[in-house]
């Protein structure tokens, strides 16, 4: 049988430093010196090679051009490669994993991100495990095609799908969560995968590699107290076509009506407004308490269970694909890459 080949993206991020042990300071190293780093991945039963982004980037200045970027890369090399691993910083991996789901449409081999809490080179880092089962779960196949064919999320010993995940946690090594969707696959004396959560198979088609992201979009979180001035000016900003609303419990808000009259006001012209949970879990259910009735009745779009990563980068990429405003709220609500239930 073939080696599986696996390309390794390598676009920033703590996992590809090491350290500089006469200075203390951290510095990115060559990835083609990845071997040598990491041995392990001789033992690997596949292939790897890589690309590193020429300057690498801070998760923090991750964007819509970058993600393009990112896809590219994968479209160039599709055909060449049988998995993709993504090393990236962990502060918006879930952006860039929600992200990348939209933009590689019918993908069937697995386009895995990981990253890790601690340098590479670091005596206790957690970057060597998450790396190994990386491309261990990149490299899977079963008669001869990929086990995962989704965009993925690995950390501290969990798959999940990359569009449900939040970043929990900024010291512990366990960094992410999926709290409405269960992992798909688990490291441990055996790597186990749950294949029943997985996306189903579907007729297979040709990758659609989506390259356009409309960047016009707004979130805000509800708080008790918000300035109407403030809001209002957000509603009204120049150029706005979708605002994330992260409201409270299961999709409630205020029902004050200059909140509601702004809402409705900017709805009728034209602006889309999700609905989305401020918690970590759960799902919206507009119409359960009066207090997201309103929001039911002037068409604000049901969010349900999308995180807040996905619904930010499921605007962008529904605005950059031209969904026409009449049929937005239904293409919104309906789960594109398993994004919600």
């Amino acid at each position: 049988m073939d080696t599986r080949k696996i390309l390794l993206i390598y676009t920033g991020g703590t996992i590809g430093m090491v350290k500089d042990y006469q200075t203390g300071a951290l510095k990115s190293f060559d990835f083609n010196k990845l071997l040598k780093h990491v041995p392990e991945l001789n033992q690997l039963d596949c292939t790897i090679e890589t690309i590193s982004f020429e300057n690498p980037l801070d998760s923090s200045n991750m964007n819509p051009t970058e993600w393009v970027r990112i896809v590219t890369l994968i479209e160039e090399n599709y055909e060449n490669y049988d998995g993709f691993v993504i090393l990236h910083g962990s502060d918006t991996m879930s952006y860039t994993a929600s992200a990348l789901s939209f933009l590689l449409e019918n993908l069937d081999k697995p386009v895995i991100l990981t990253g890790s809490q601690l340098p590479i080179g670091d005596l206790r880092t957690d970057a060597k495990e998450n790396l190994i089962t990386s491309v261990q779960i990149a490299a899977l196949q079963k008669n001869g095609t990929s086990v995962i064919r989704e965009v993925g999320l690995y950390f501290e010993y969990k798959l999940y799908r990359g569009n449900r995940t939040t970043k929990i946690n900024a010291e512990n090594f366990r960094a992410f969560a999926s709290l409405n969707y269960p992992h798909l696959a688990e490291s441990g004396v055996h790597l186990n995968v749950f294949s029943e959560y997985l996306l189903p198979l579907k007729r297979k088609k040709k990758l659609t590699v989506h390259k356009k992201m409309d960047e016009n979009v707004a979130l805000v979180k509800l708080f008790p107290g918000m300035n109407r001035l403030v809001f209002e000016n957000i509603v009204k900003t120049n150029g706005l076509k979708a605002l994330v609303l992260e409201s409270y419990g299961s999709g409630n808000g205020p029902t004050a009506d200059w909140f509601l009259g702004s809402l409705k006001k900017s709805i009728a012209e034209g602006l889309h407004v999700i609905n989305v949970t401020q918690c970590s879990g759960g799902s919206v259910l507009m119409g359960k308490y009066e207090t997201s009735s309103a929001l039911m009745d002037m068409q604000v779009i049901n969010g349900k269970d999308i995180t807040t990563e996905a619904a930010i980068s499921k605007a962008m990429y529904m605005l950059g694909s031209g969904v026409s405003n009449k049929h937005f709220k239904t293409v919104f609500e309906t789960s594109l890459r398993g994004e919600m239930h």
